[in-house]
């Protein structure tokens, strides 16, 4: 296979909610490789948007103020795009339940956008879609593979799983070169850092360094799987250059089970500060509570030469010195 530099090189990248985490993170690492970028995000105040996320790249992208929805933006945004990677959307599933038509807007109408913008005026770009793991909903078999039952318990997921289905769609009738992921928990510098609503490791970090109480629900024995971005880049860009990855769904993770409490406490080590507290379950929270997940990764390996590599610790080690030098930004 071609190296990502070989490929990425003078190519020309799309990338939707690119002023938030996953989108800087990318561009990030596709200014590394040479490629030429255009980040499309709405600026919505509520959600990740962060110019000093582009901090050393500023100069090397260009940004385009727009929302996913605008159908007239995304025909002329798509247009001698090689690479478009779809990362905006309306990311905390408890709001999708105070406000499930915005979350549809978003994630489902915003995608369609996109994808119809392809079919009529780039049917040669390659297009790859960030899904969740709350696609799956209750986990009845662990590790969890992709043919696992699709329940979500919220708007977030269902829509999440609607806009998947619109890109598997538009490769199998339509033609269009889709990828989509089902990830797992990311967490990692760029991340907004403001309020609880998604990466739950970014904000317990916060909590910690503010010298705070971390609450854990229960005993803390529940399990999660949690993904640094640097590997998860590494995923998209893998999968990017992969014709095998075409139509394709794939699970995206460390593949690890860790427990809340094993989280929590090292976050309170590795910082130096905070408390760990531990509480009843809120109700609300119950109502979505999914049981342990952990991901089968076995697919994206053995269809890519992907492999995560940076353990929880080392992890949270960066976004914490990530956090420490720009807690000003961020706050």
């Amino acid at each position: 296979m071609s190296s990502l530099k070989d490929v990425y090189e003078k190519k020309e990248v799309l990338i939707t909610g690119g002023l938030g985490f996953l989108g800087t993170n990318l561009a990030h690492r596709l200014v590394d490789l040479g490629a030429k970028i255009t980040l499309t995000d709405a600026v919505l105040p509520q959600y990740g948007a962060n110019q000093f996320n582009l901090d050393g790249i500023r100069d090397k992208v260009e940004i385009n103020v727009n929302d996913i929805r605008d159908k007239s933006a995304m025909n002329q945004l798509v247009r001698d795009k090689d690479f478009i990677f779809h990362f905006a959307g309306q990311v905390a599933h408890n709001d999708s339940l105070e406000d499930p038509f915005l979350d549809l807007e978003i994630n489902c109408s915003g995608t369609l956008t996109l994808l119809e913008a392809c079919r009529k005026y780039n049917h040669g770009a390659k297009l790859l879609f960030s899904g969740s793991r709350l696609q799956y909903g209750k986990t009845e078999r662990l590790p969890v593979e992709e043919n696992h039952p699709l329940r979500p318990k919220s708007p977030y997921g269902v829509h999440k799983t609607a806009a998947e289905e619109y890109f598997i769609y538009y490769n199998r009738e339509v033609g269009l070169r889709t990828t989509c992921f089902r990830i797992t928990n990311p967490y990692g510098p760029r991340s907004q850092m403001k309020h609880s609503k998604y990466g739950i490791i970014n904000w317990f970090i916060r909590q910690a360094m503010d010298g705070n109480t971390i609450e854990v629900f229960g005993e803390g024995k529940q399990k999660r799987d949690y993904i640094y971005v640097d590997d998860l880049v590494e995923a998209f860009l893998l999968a990017g250059i992969d014709g095998k990855t075409d139509g394709e769904v794939f699970n995206v993770g460390s593949g690890v089970p860790t427990e809340f409490k094993e989280m929590t406490e090292s976050i309170v080590s590795i910082v130096g500060n905070g408390n760990i507290k531990y509480v009843e379950w809120p109700e609300n929270y119950k109502n979505i509570e999914t049981g342990d997940f952990y991901a089968d990764i076995s697919k994206i390996k053995s269809v890519t030469s992907w492999n995560p590599g940076i353990d929880l610790l080392d992890g949270i080690k960066r976004t914490f010195q990530f956090y420490e030098k720009n807690r000003d930004h961020y706050w």
